[in-house]
């Protein structure tokens, strides 16, 4: 696994809430980590809880030995979710904060996935972006149900509105996918920051260009700014490196 991963606080807001952790090196029983999260709430609190999620779900499965990557991803996340819910509970300060998570590991040629809020995770396969992840968002009910139409005037204007989120509540449910990885495959893994200013296909084309890892993540990162950059923008791509990279 290698990968590249980059913060930018935008050009509108004042804090950088989002935050990444990335480990091509065993992590407990993992062979490999990748955590982003999008934090909220006012002043410090989604910077709090964006760094306390990754930090300590980061510091949880280093100590925990499951063989299974989906047992010690939820379990964790759900401890953290707990331990999270409780400091703000008591400290005022700290008050209805919240944050996004989506979580990676690459067990053999099998790509395991946990998230919850609206931070995505997409597979780049022979030129095409795909999500893999599911937003837990207002606007993504109303499509399920068939109420609304996704990327509509109507899901524009309300698709920053989530239903799940870390912190927020003493339990949280979790969501899991299985992604078969190919020779050649990316991951993208990114906050709304990205996916807000971006479609599918302008991402796909930066990830189509020759250049390093790095190279890809910064001109997204540019990309999104050249657009507004109405809010923090975190990405991180990664190649699970099922064989031999292919050159460009």
């Amino acid at each position: 696994m290698e990968a590249y991963a980059l913060t930018d606080v935008g050009r509108v807001r004042s804090q950088n809430q989002d935050y990444i952790y990335f480990s091509s090196d065993r992590v407990g029983s993992l062979g490999n980590l990748l955590l982003l999260a999008d934090g909220m709430g006012g002043h410090n609190a989604g910077d709090y809880a964006s760094r306390f999620m990754v930090e300590n779900l980061n510091s949880y499965i280093g100590r925990h030995k499951s063989t299974s990557p989906v047992k010690v991803l939820e379990s964790g996340i759900r401890q953290v979710n707990r331990d999270l819910y409780r400091k703000s509970i008591e400290n005022q300060a700290l008050s209805g904060m919240g944050t996004t998570l989506v979580a990676a590991t690459a067990w053999e040629d099998v790509l395991f996935v946990a998230n919850v809020g609206d931070s995505r995770l997409y597979l780049f396969r022979n030129g095409r972006l795909q999500q893999v992840t599911r937003d837990h968002s207002y606007v993504e009910e109303l499509v399920a149900l068939g109420q609304i139409e996704r990327n509509s005037k109507d899901y524009l204007k309300k698709k920053n509105i989530i239903t799940r989120a870390l912190g927020v509540m003493p339990d949280v449910e979790v969501d899991f996918f299985e992604q078969d990885l190919q020779p050649g495959d990316l991951i993208l893994m990114c906050s709304d920051g990205l996916s807000n200013m971006l479609d599918n296909e302008e991402m796909g084309a930066v990830l189509s260009d020759c250049g390093t890892l790095r190279t890809k993540t910064e001109r997204l990162v540019n990309r999104a700014n050249e657009q507004g950059g109405y809010d923090n923008i975190a990405v991180l791509v990664a190649d699970p490196q099922i064989s031999e990279v292919r050159s460009c």
